[in-house]
C-alpha cells in the first residue's frame, strides 16, 4: 500500500527543527564516536549495485552497508552510545568527564553504580550495553517474547541484565519505564513519549554520522532515499540532516513498514503520531513497533514524501537478492530490517507504481541497509545459506574486480 503524504514540504529546514536536531550537533557526536574503540575505523562502504539498478529501472542504485559499521553489526552503534555520554554529561556535570574518556573507561569507578534501562527488539539493547560496558556502568535491558534467544544471548555478552517479559516491543518499552521508576534508574530509549524527549532525541543525533559519510561519499546526489519505519528514529535523523543540507532541494524520502507494524504509515493518514494497526510481529524485527514516536514524527511529517507497506516475504526476498549478487553486483549481507528499503522500491516497480513516487530511468535511489546477520541463525533460515557463505561469495567477488 502506498499513499503520498499531503504535509510534505520542500522548504528550507526550519529553525524550530534545527534547533532540537542540526548537523552542528551531529558532528560533535561524530567526533567523540571516531576513538570508540568498538567502532571500526572510516566510514562504512556506500556500494553502487548497476545490475540491481537495471533490473529495476533507474539510472543507480545505492547501498549504504551498515552490517561493518562495528564488531555489533548494526547503525544501533551510532545512537545509544552517544546518548548515554550525553546522559552522564548531564548527570554529572561537576565531574566535567571527557566524552572520549568516558567511551575508553577512564571513568568506570565512579559510575559503578550508576544503572541505565532498555526495551529493545536487539540492535538497540546491543548497541547500549555495549557502551555501558565501555563506559563501567551498569545496563539492564528488557525483551519482549519475540525477540529470539540468539539476540538474547548476543545482549547479555556486553554484560547487560536481561528482563524477558511476554507480549511486545511496546509492552516492553512500558516494563522498562516502569522498572526505572522503582529502581531509579534511567531510561536510554530510542523512542520518545509525552515527557520524555532529550535522550530519544540524541540518539536519533547520533545517527547523523550515516548522512554525513553518504554526503562525503555520493556523486552525483542522489534523487530518492527509501528508508525503514520501525518508531522512526533513524528515518528523523537521517532526514533532518539531508533536509538541513539540501534545503529545498532535498531527495523525495519514501517510508517503507511491515504490514503488520505500520505506525508510521497510520501517523500519515491521521496526521499526528499514531499506532499501528496490525499484530506488530514481524520476521523484520528490528520494524515491529506499533507505537510511532512522537518527537521523530514532528520531523517526519513535514519532509517524508511517501509511505508504504511490505510483507515479510517481500523483505525476505530483497535479502536474497543481495546475498546473491551478480556479475557487477557485490554479493551483501544485509539483516531483515535492512532491507525494507529495497523491498519496497522492487514492490512499486512490480506495481507499475513507480512513476507515482517520481522514479524513472534518470532516478538514483539510496537504502540504507542498516544490519548485517544480528541472528546469524535466522538469516541462515531465511536466506538459505549461511553470512559466513555470502561473506565468502563477497571475498571472491571482489577479488576478480
Amino acid at each position: 500500500m502506498l499513499i503520498a503524504n499531503p504535509k510534505a514540504t520542500r522548504q528550507p529546514y526550519p529553525d524550530s527543527l534545527k534547533s532540537v536536531m542540526n548537523i552542528e550537533k551531529a558532528g560533535e557526536s561524530r567526533q567523540w564516536l571516531s576513538c570508540w574503540a568498538r567502532l571500526n575505523a572510516g566510514a562504512t562502504p556506500l556500494y553502487s549495485l548497476p545490475d540491481l539498478a537495471h533490473e529495476l529501472g533507474v539510472a543507480q542504485f545505492l547501498v549504504k552497508d551498515e552490517s561493518v559499521r562495528s564488531e555489533l553489526g548494526s547503525f544501533k552503534a551510532l545512537g545509544a552510545p552517544v546518548a548515554l555520554v550525553r546522559l552522564i554529561l548531564r548527570t554529572f556535570p561537576e565531574q566535567c568527564f571527557d566524552p572520549r574518556g568516558l567511551l575508553d573507561g577512564k571513568y568506570a569507578a565512579a559510575l559503578a553504580d550508576f544503572t541505565v534501562i532498555s526495551a529493545t527488539d536487539g540492535n538497540h539493547g546491543k548497541g547500549l550495553a555495549a557502551a555501558a560496558q565501555s563506559i563501567g556502568c551498569r545496563c539492564v535491558i528488557v525483551i519482549h517474547a519475540h525477540v529470539s534467544v540468539e539476540r538474547e544471548e548476543a545482549i547479555a555478552a556486553y554484560g547487560a541484565q536481561i528482563i524477558r517479559i511476554e507480549g511486545n516491543y511496546d509492552e516492553s518499552v512500558a516494563e522498562a519505564a516502569a522498572l526505572a521508576m522503582r529502581n531509579d534508574w534511567i531510561v536510554v530509549s530510542d523512542t520518545s513519549y509525552e515527557g520524555y524527549e532529550v535522550i530519544p532525541r540524541d540518539v536519533m543525533q547520533g545517527y547523523g554520522t550515516l548522512a554525513a559519510e553518504i554526503i562525503e561519499a555520493a556523486a552525483p546526489v542522489f534523487t530518492h532515499v527509501f528508508l525503514q519505519g520501525g518508531v522512526g528514529g533513524l528515518a528523523a535523523g537521517v532526514s533532518s540532516y539531508f533536509w538541513e543540507h539540501d534545503g529545498k532541494e532535498r531527495p523525495i524520502f519514501v517510508m517503507v513498514e511491515p504490514q503488520q507494524a505500520d505506525c508510521l504509515f497510520q501517523s500519515a493518514l491521521a496526521g499526528k503520531a499514531s499506532s499501528a494497526t496490525g499484530s506488530v510481529d514481524s520476521v523484520m524485527a528490528g520494524l515491529a513497533c506499533g507505537e510511532t514516536s512522537a518527537l521523530a514524527w514532528r520531523f517526519l511529517e513535514p519532509c517524508v514524501d511517501f509511505f508504504m507497506t511490505i510483507s515479510d516475504g517481500e523483505a525476505v526476498a530483497a535479502m536474497r537478492r543481495l546475498a546473491a549478487g551478480s556479475e557487477r553486483d557485490i554479493p551483501l549481507v544485509a539483516g531483515e530490517s535492512g532491507v525494507a528499503g529495497l523491498a519496497g522500491l522492487v514492490r512499486l516497480v512490480r506495481d507499475g507504481r513507480a512513476a507515482d513516487v517520481g522514479l524513472d530511468a534518470n532516478s538514483r535511489v539510496l537504502i540504507i541497509s542498516t544490519e548485517g546477520a544480528t541472528a546469524p541463525g535466522v538469516y541462515a533460515e531465511l536466506v538459505g545459506e549461511s553470512a559466513t557463505a555470502v561473506l565468502a561469495r563477497q571475498a571472491a567477488w571482489v577479488l576478480k574486480r
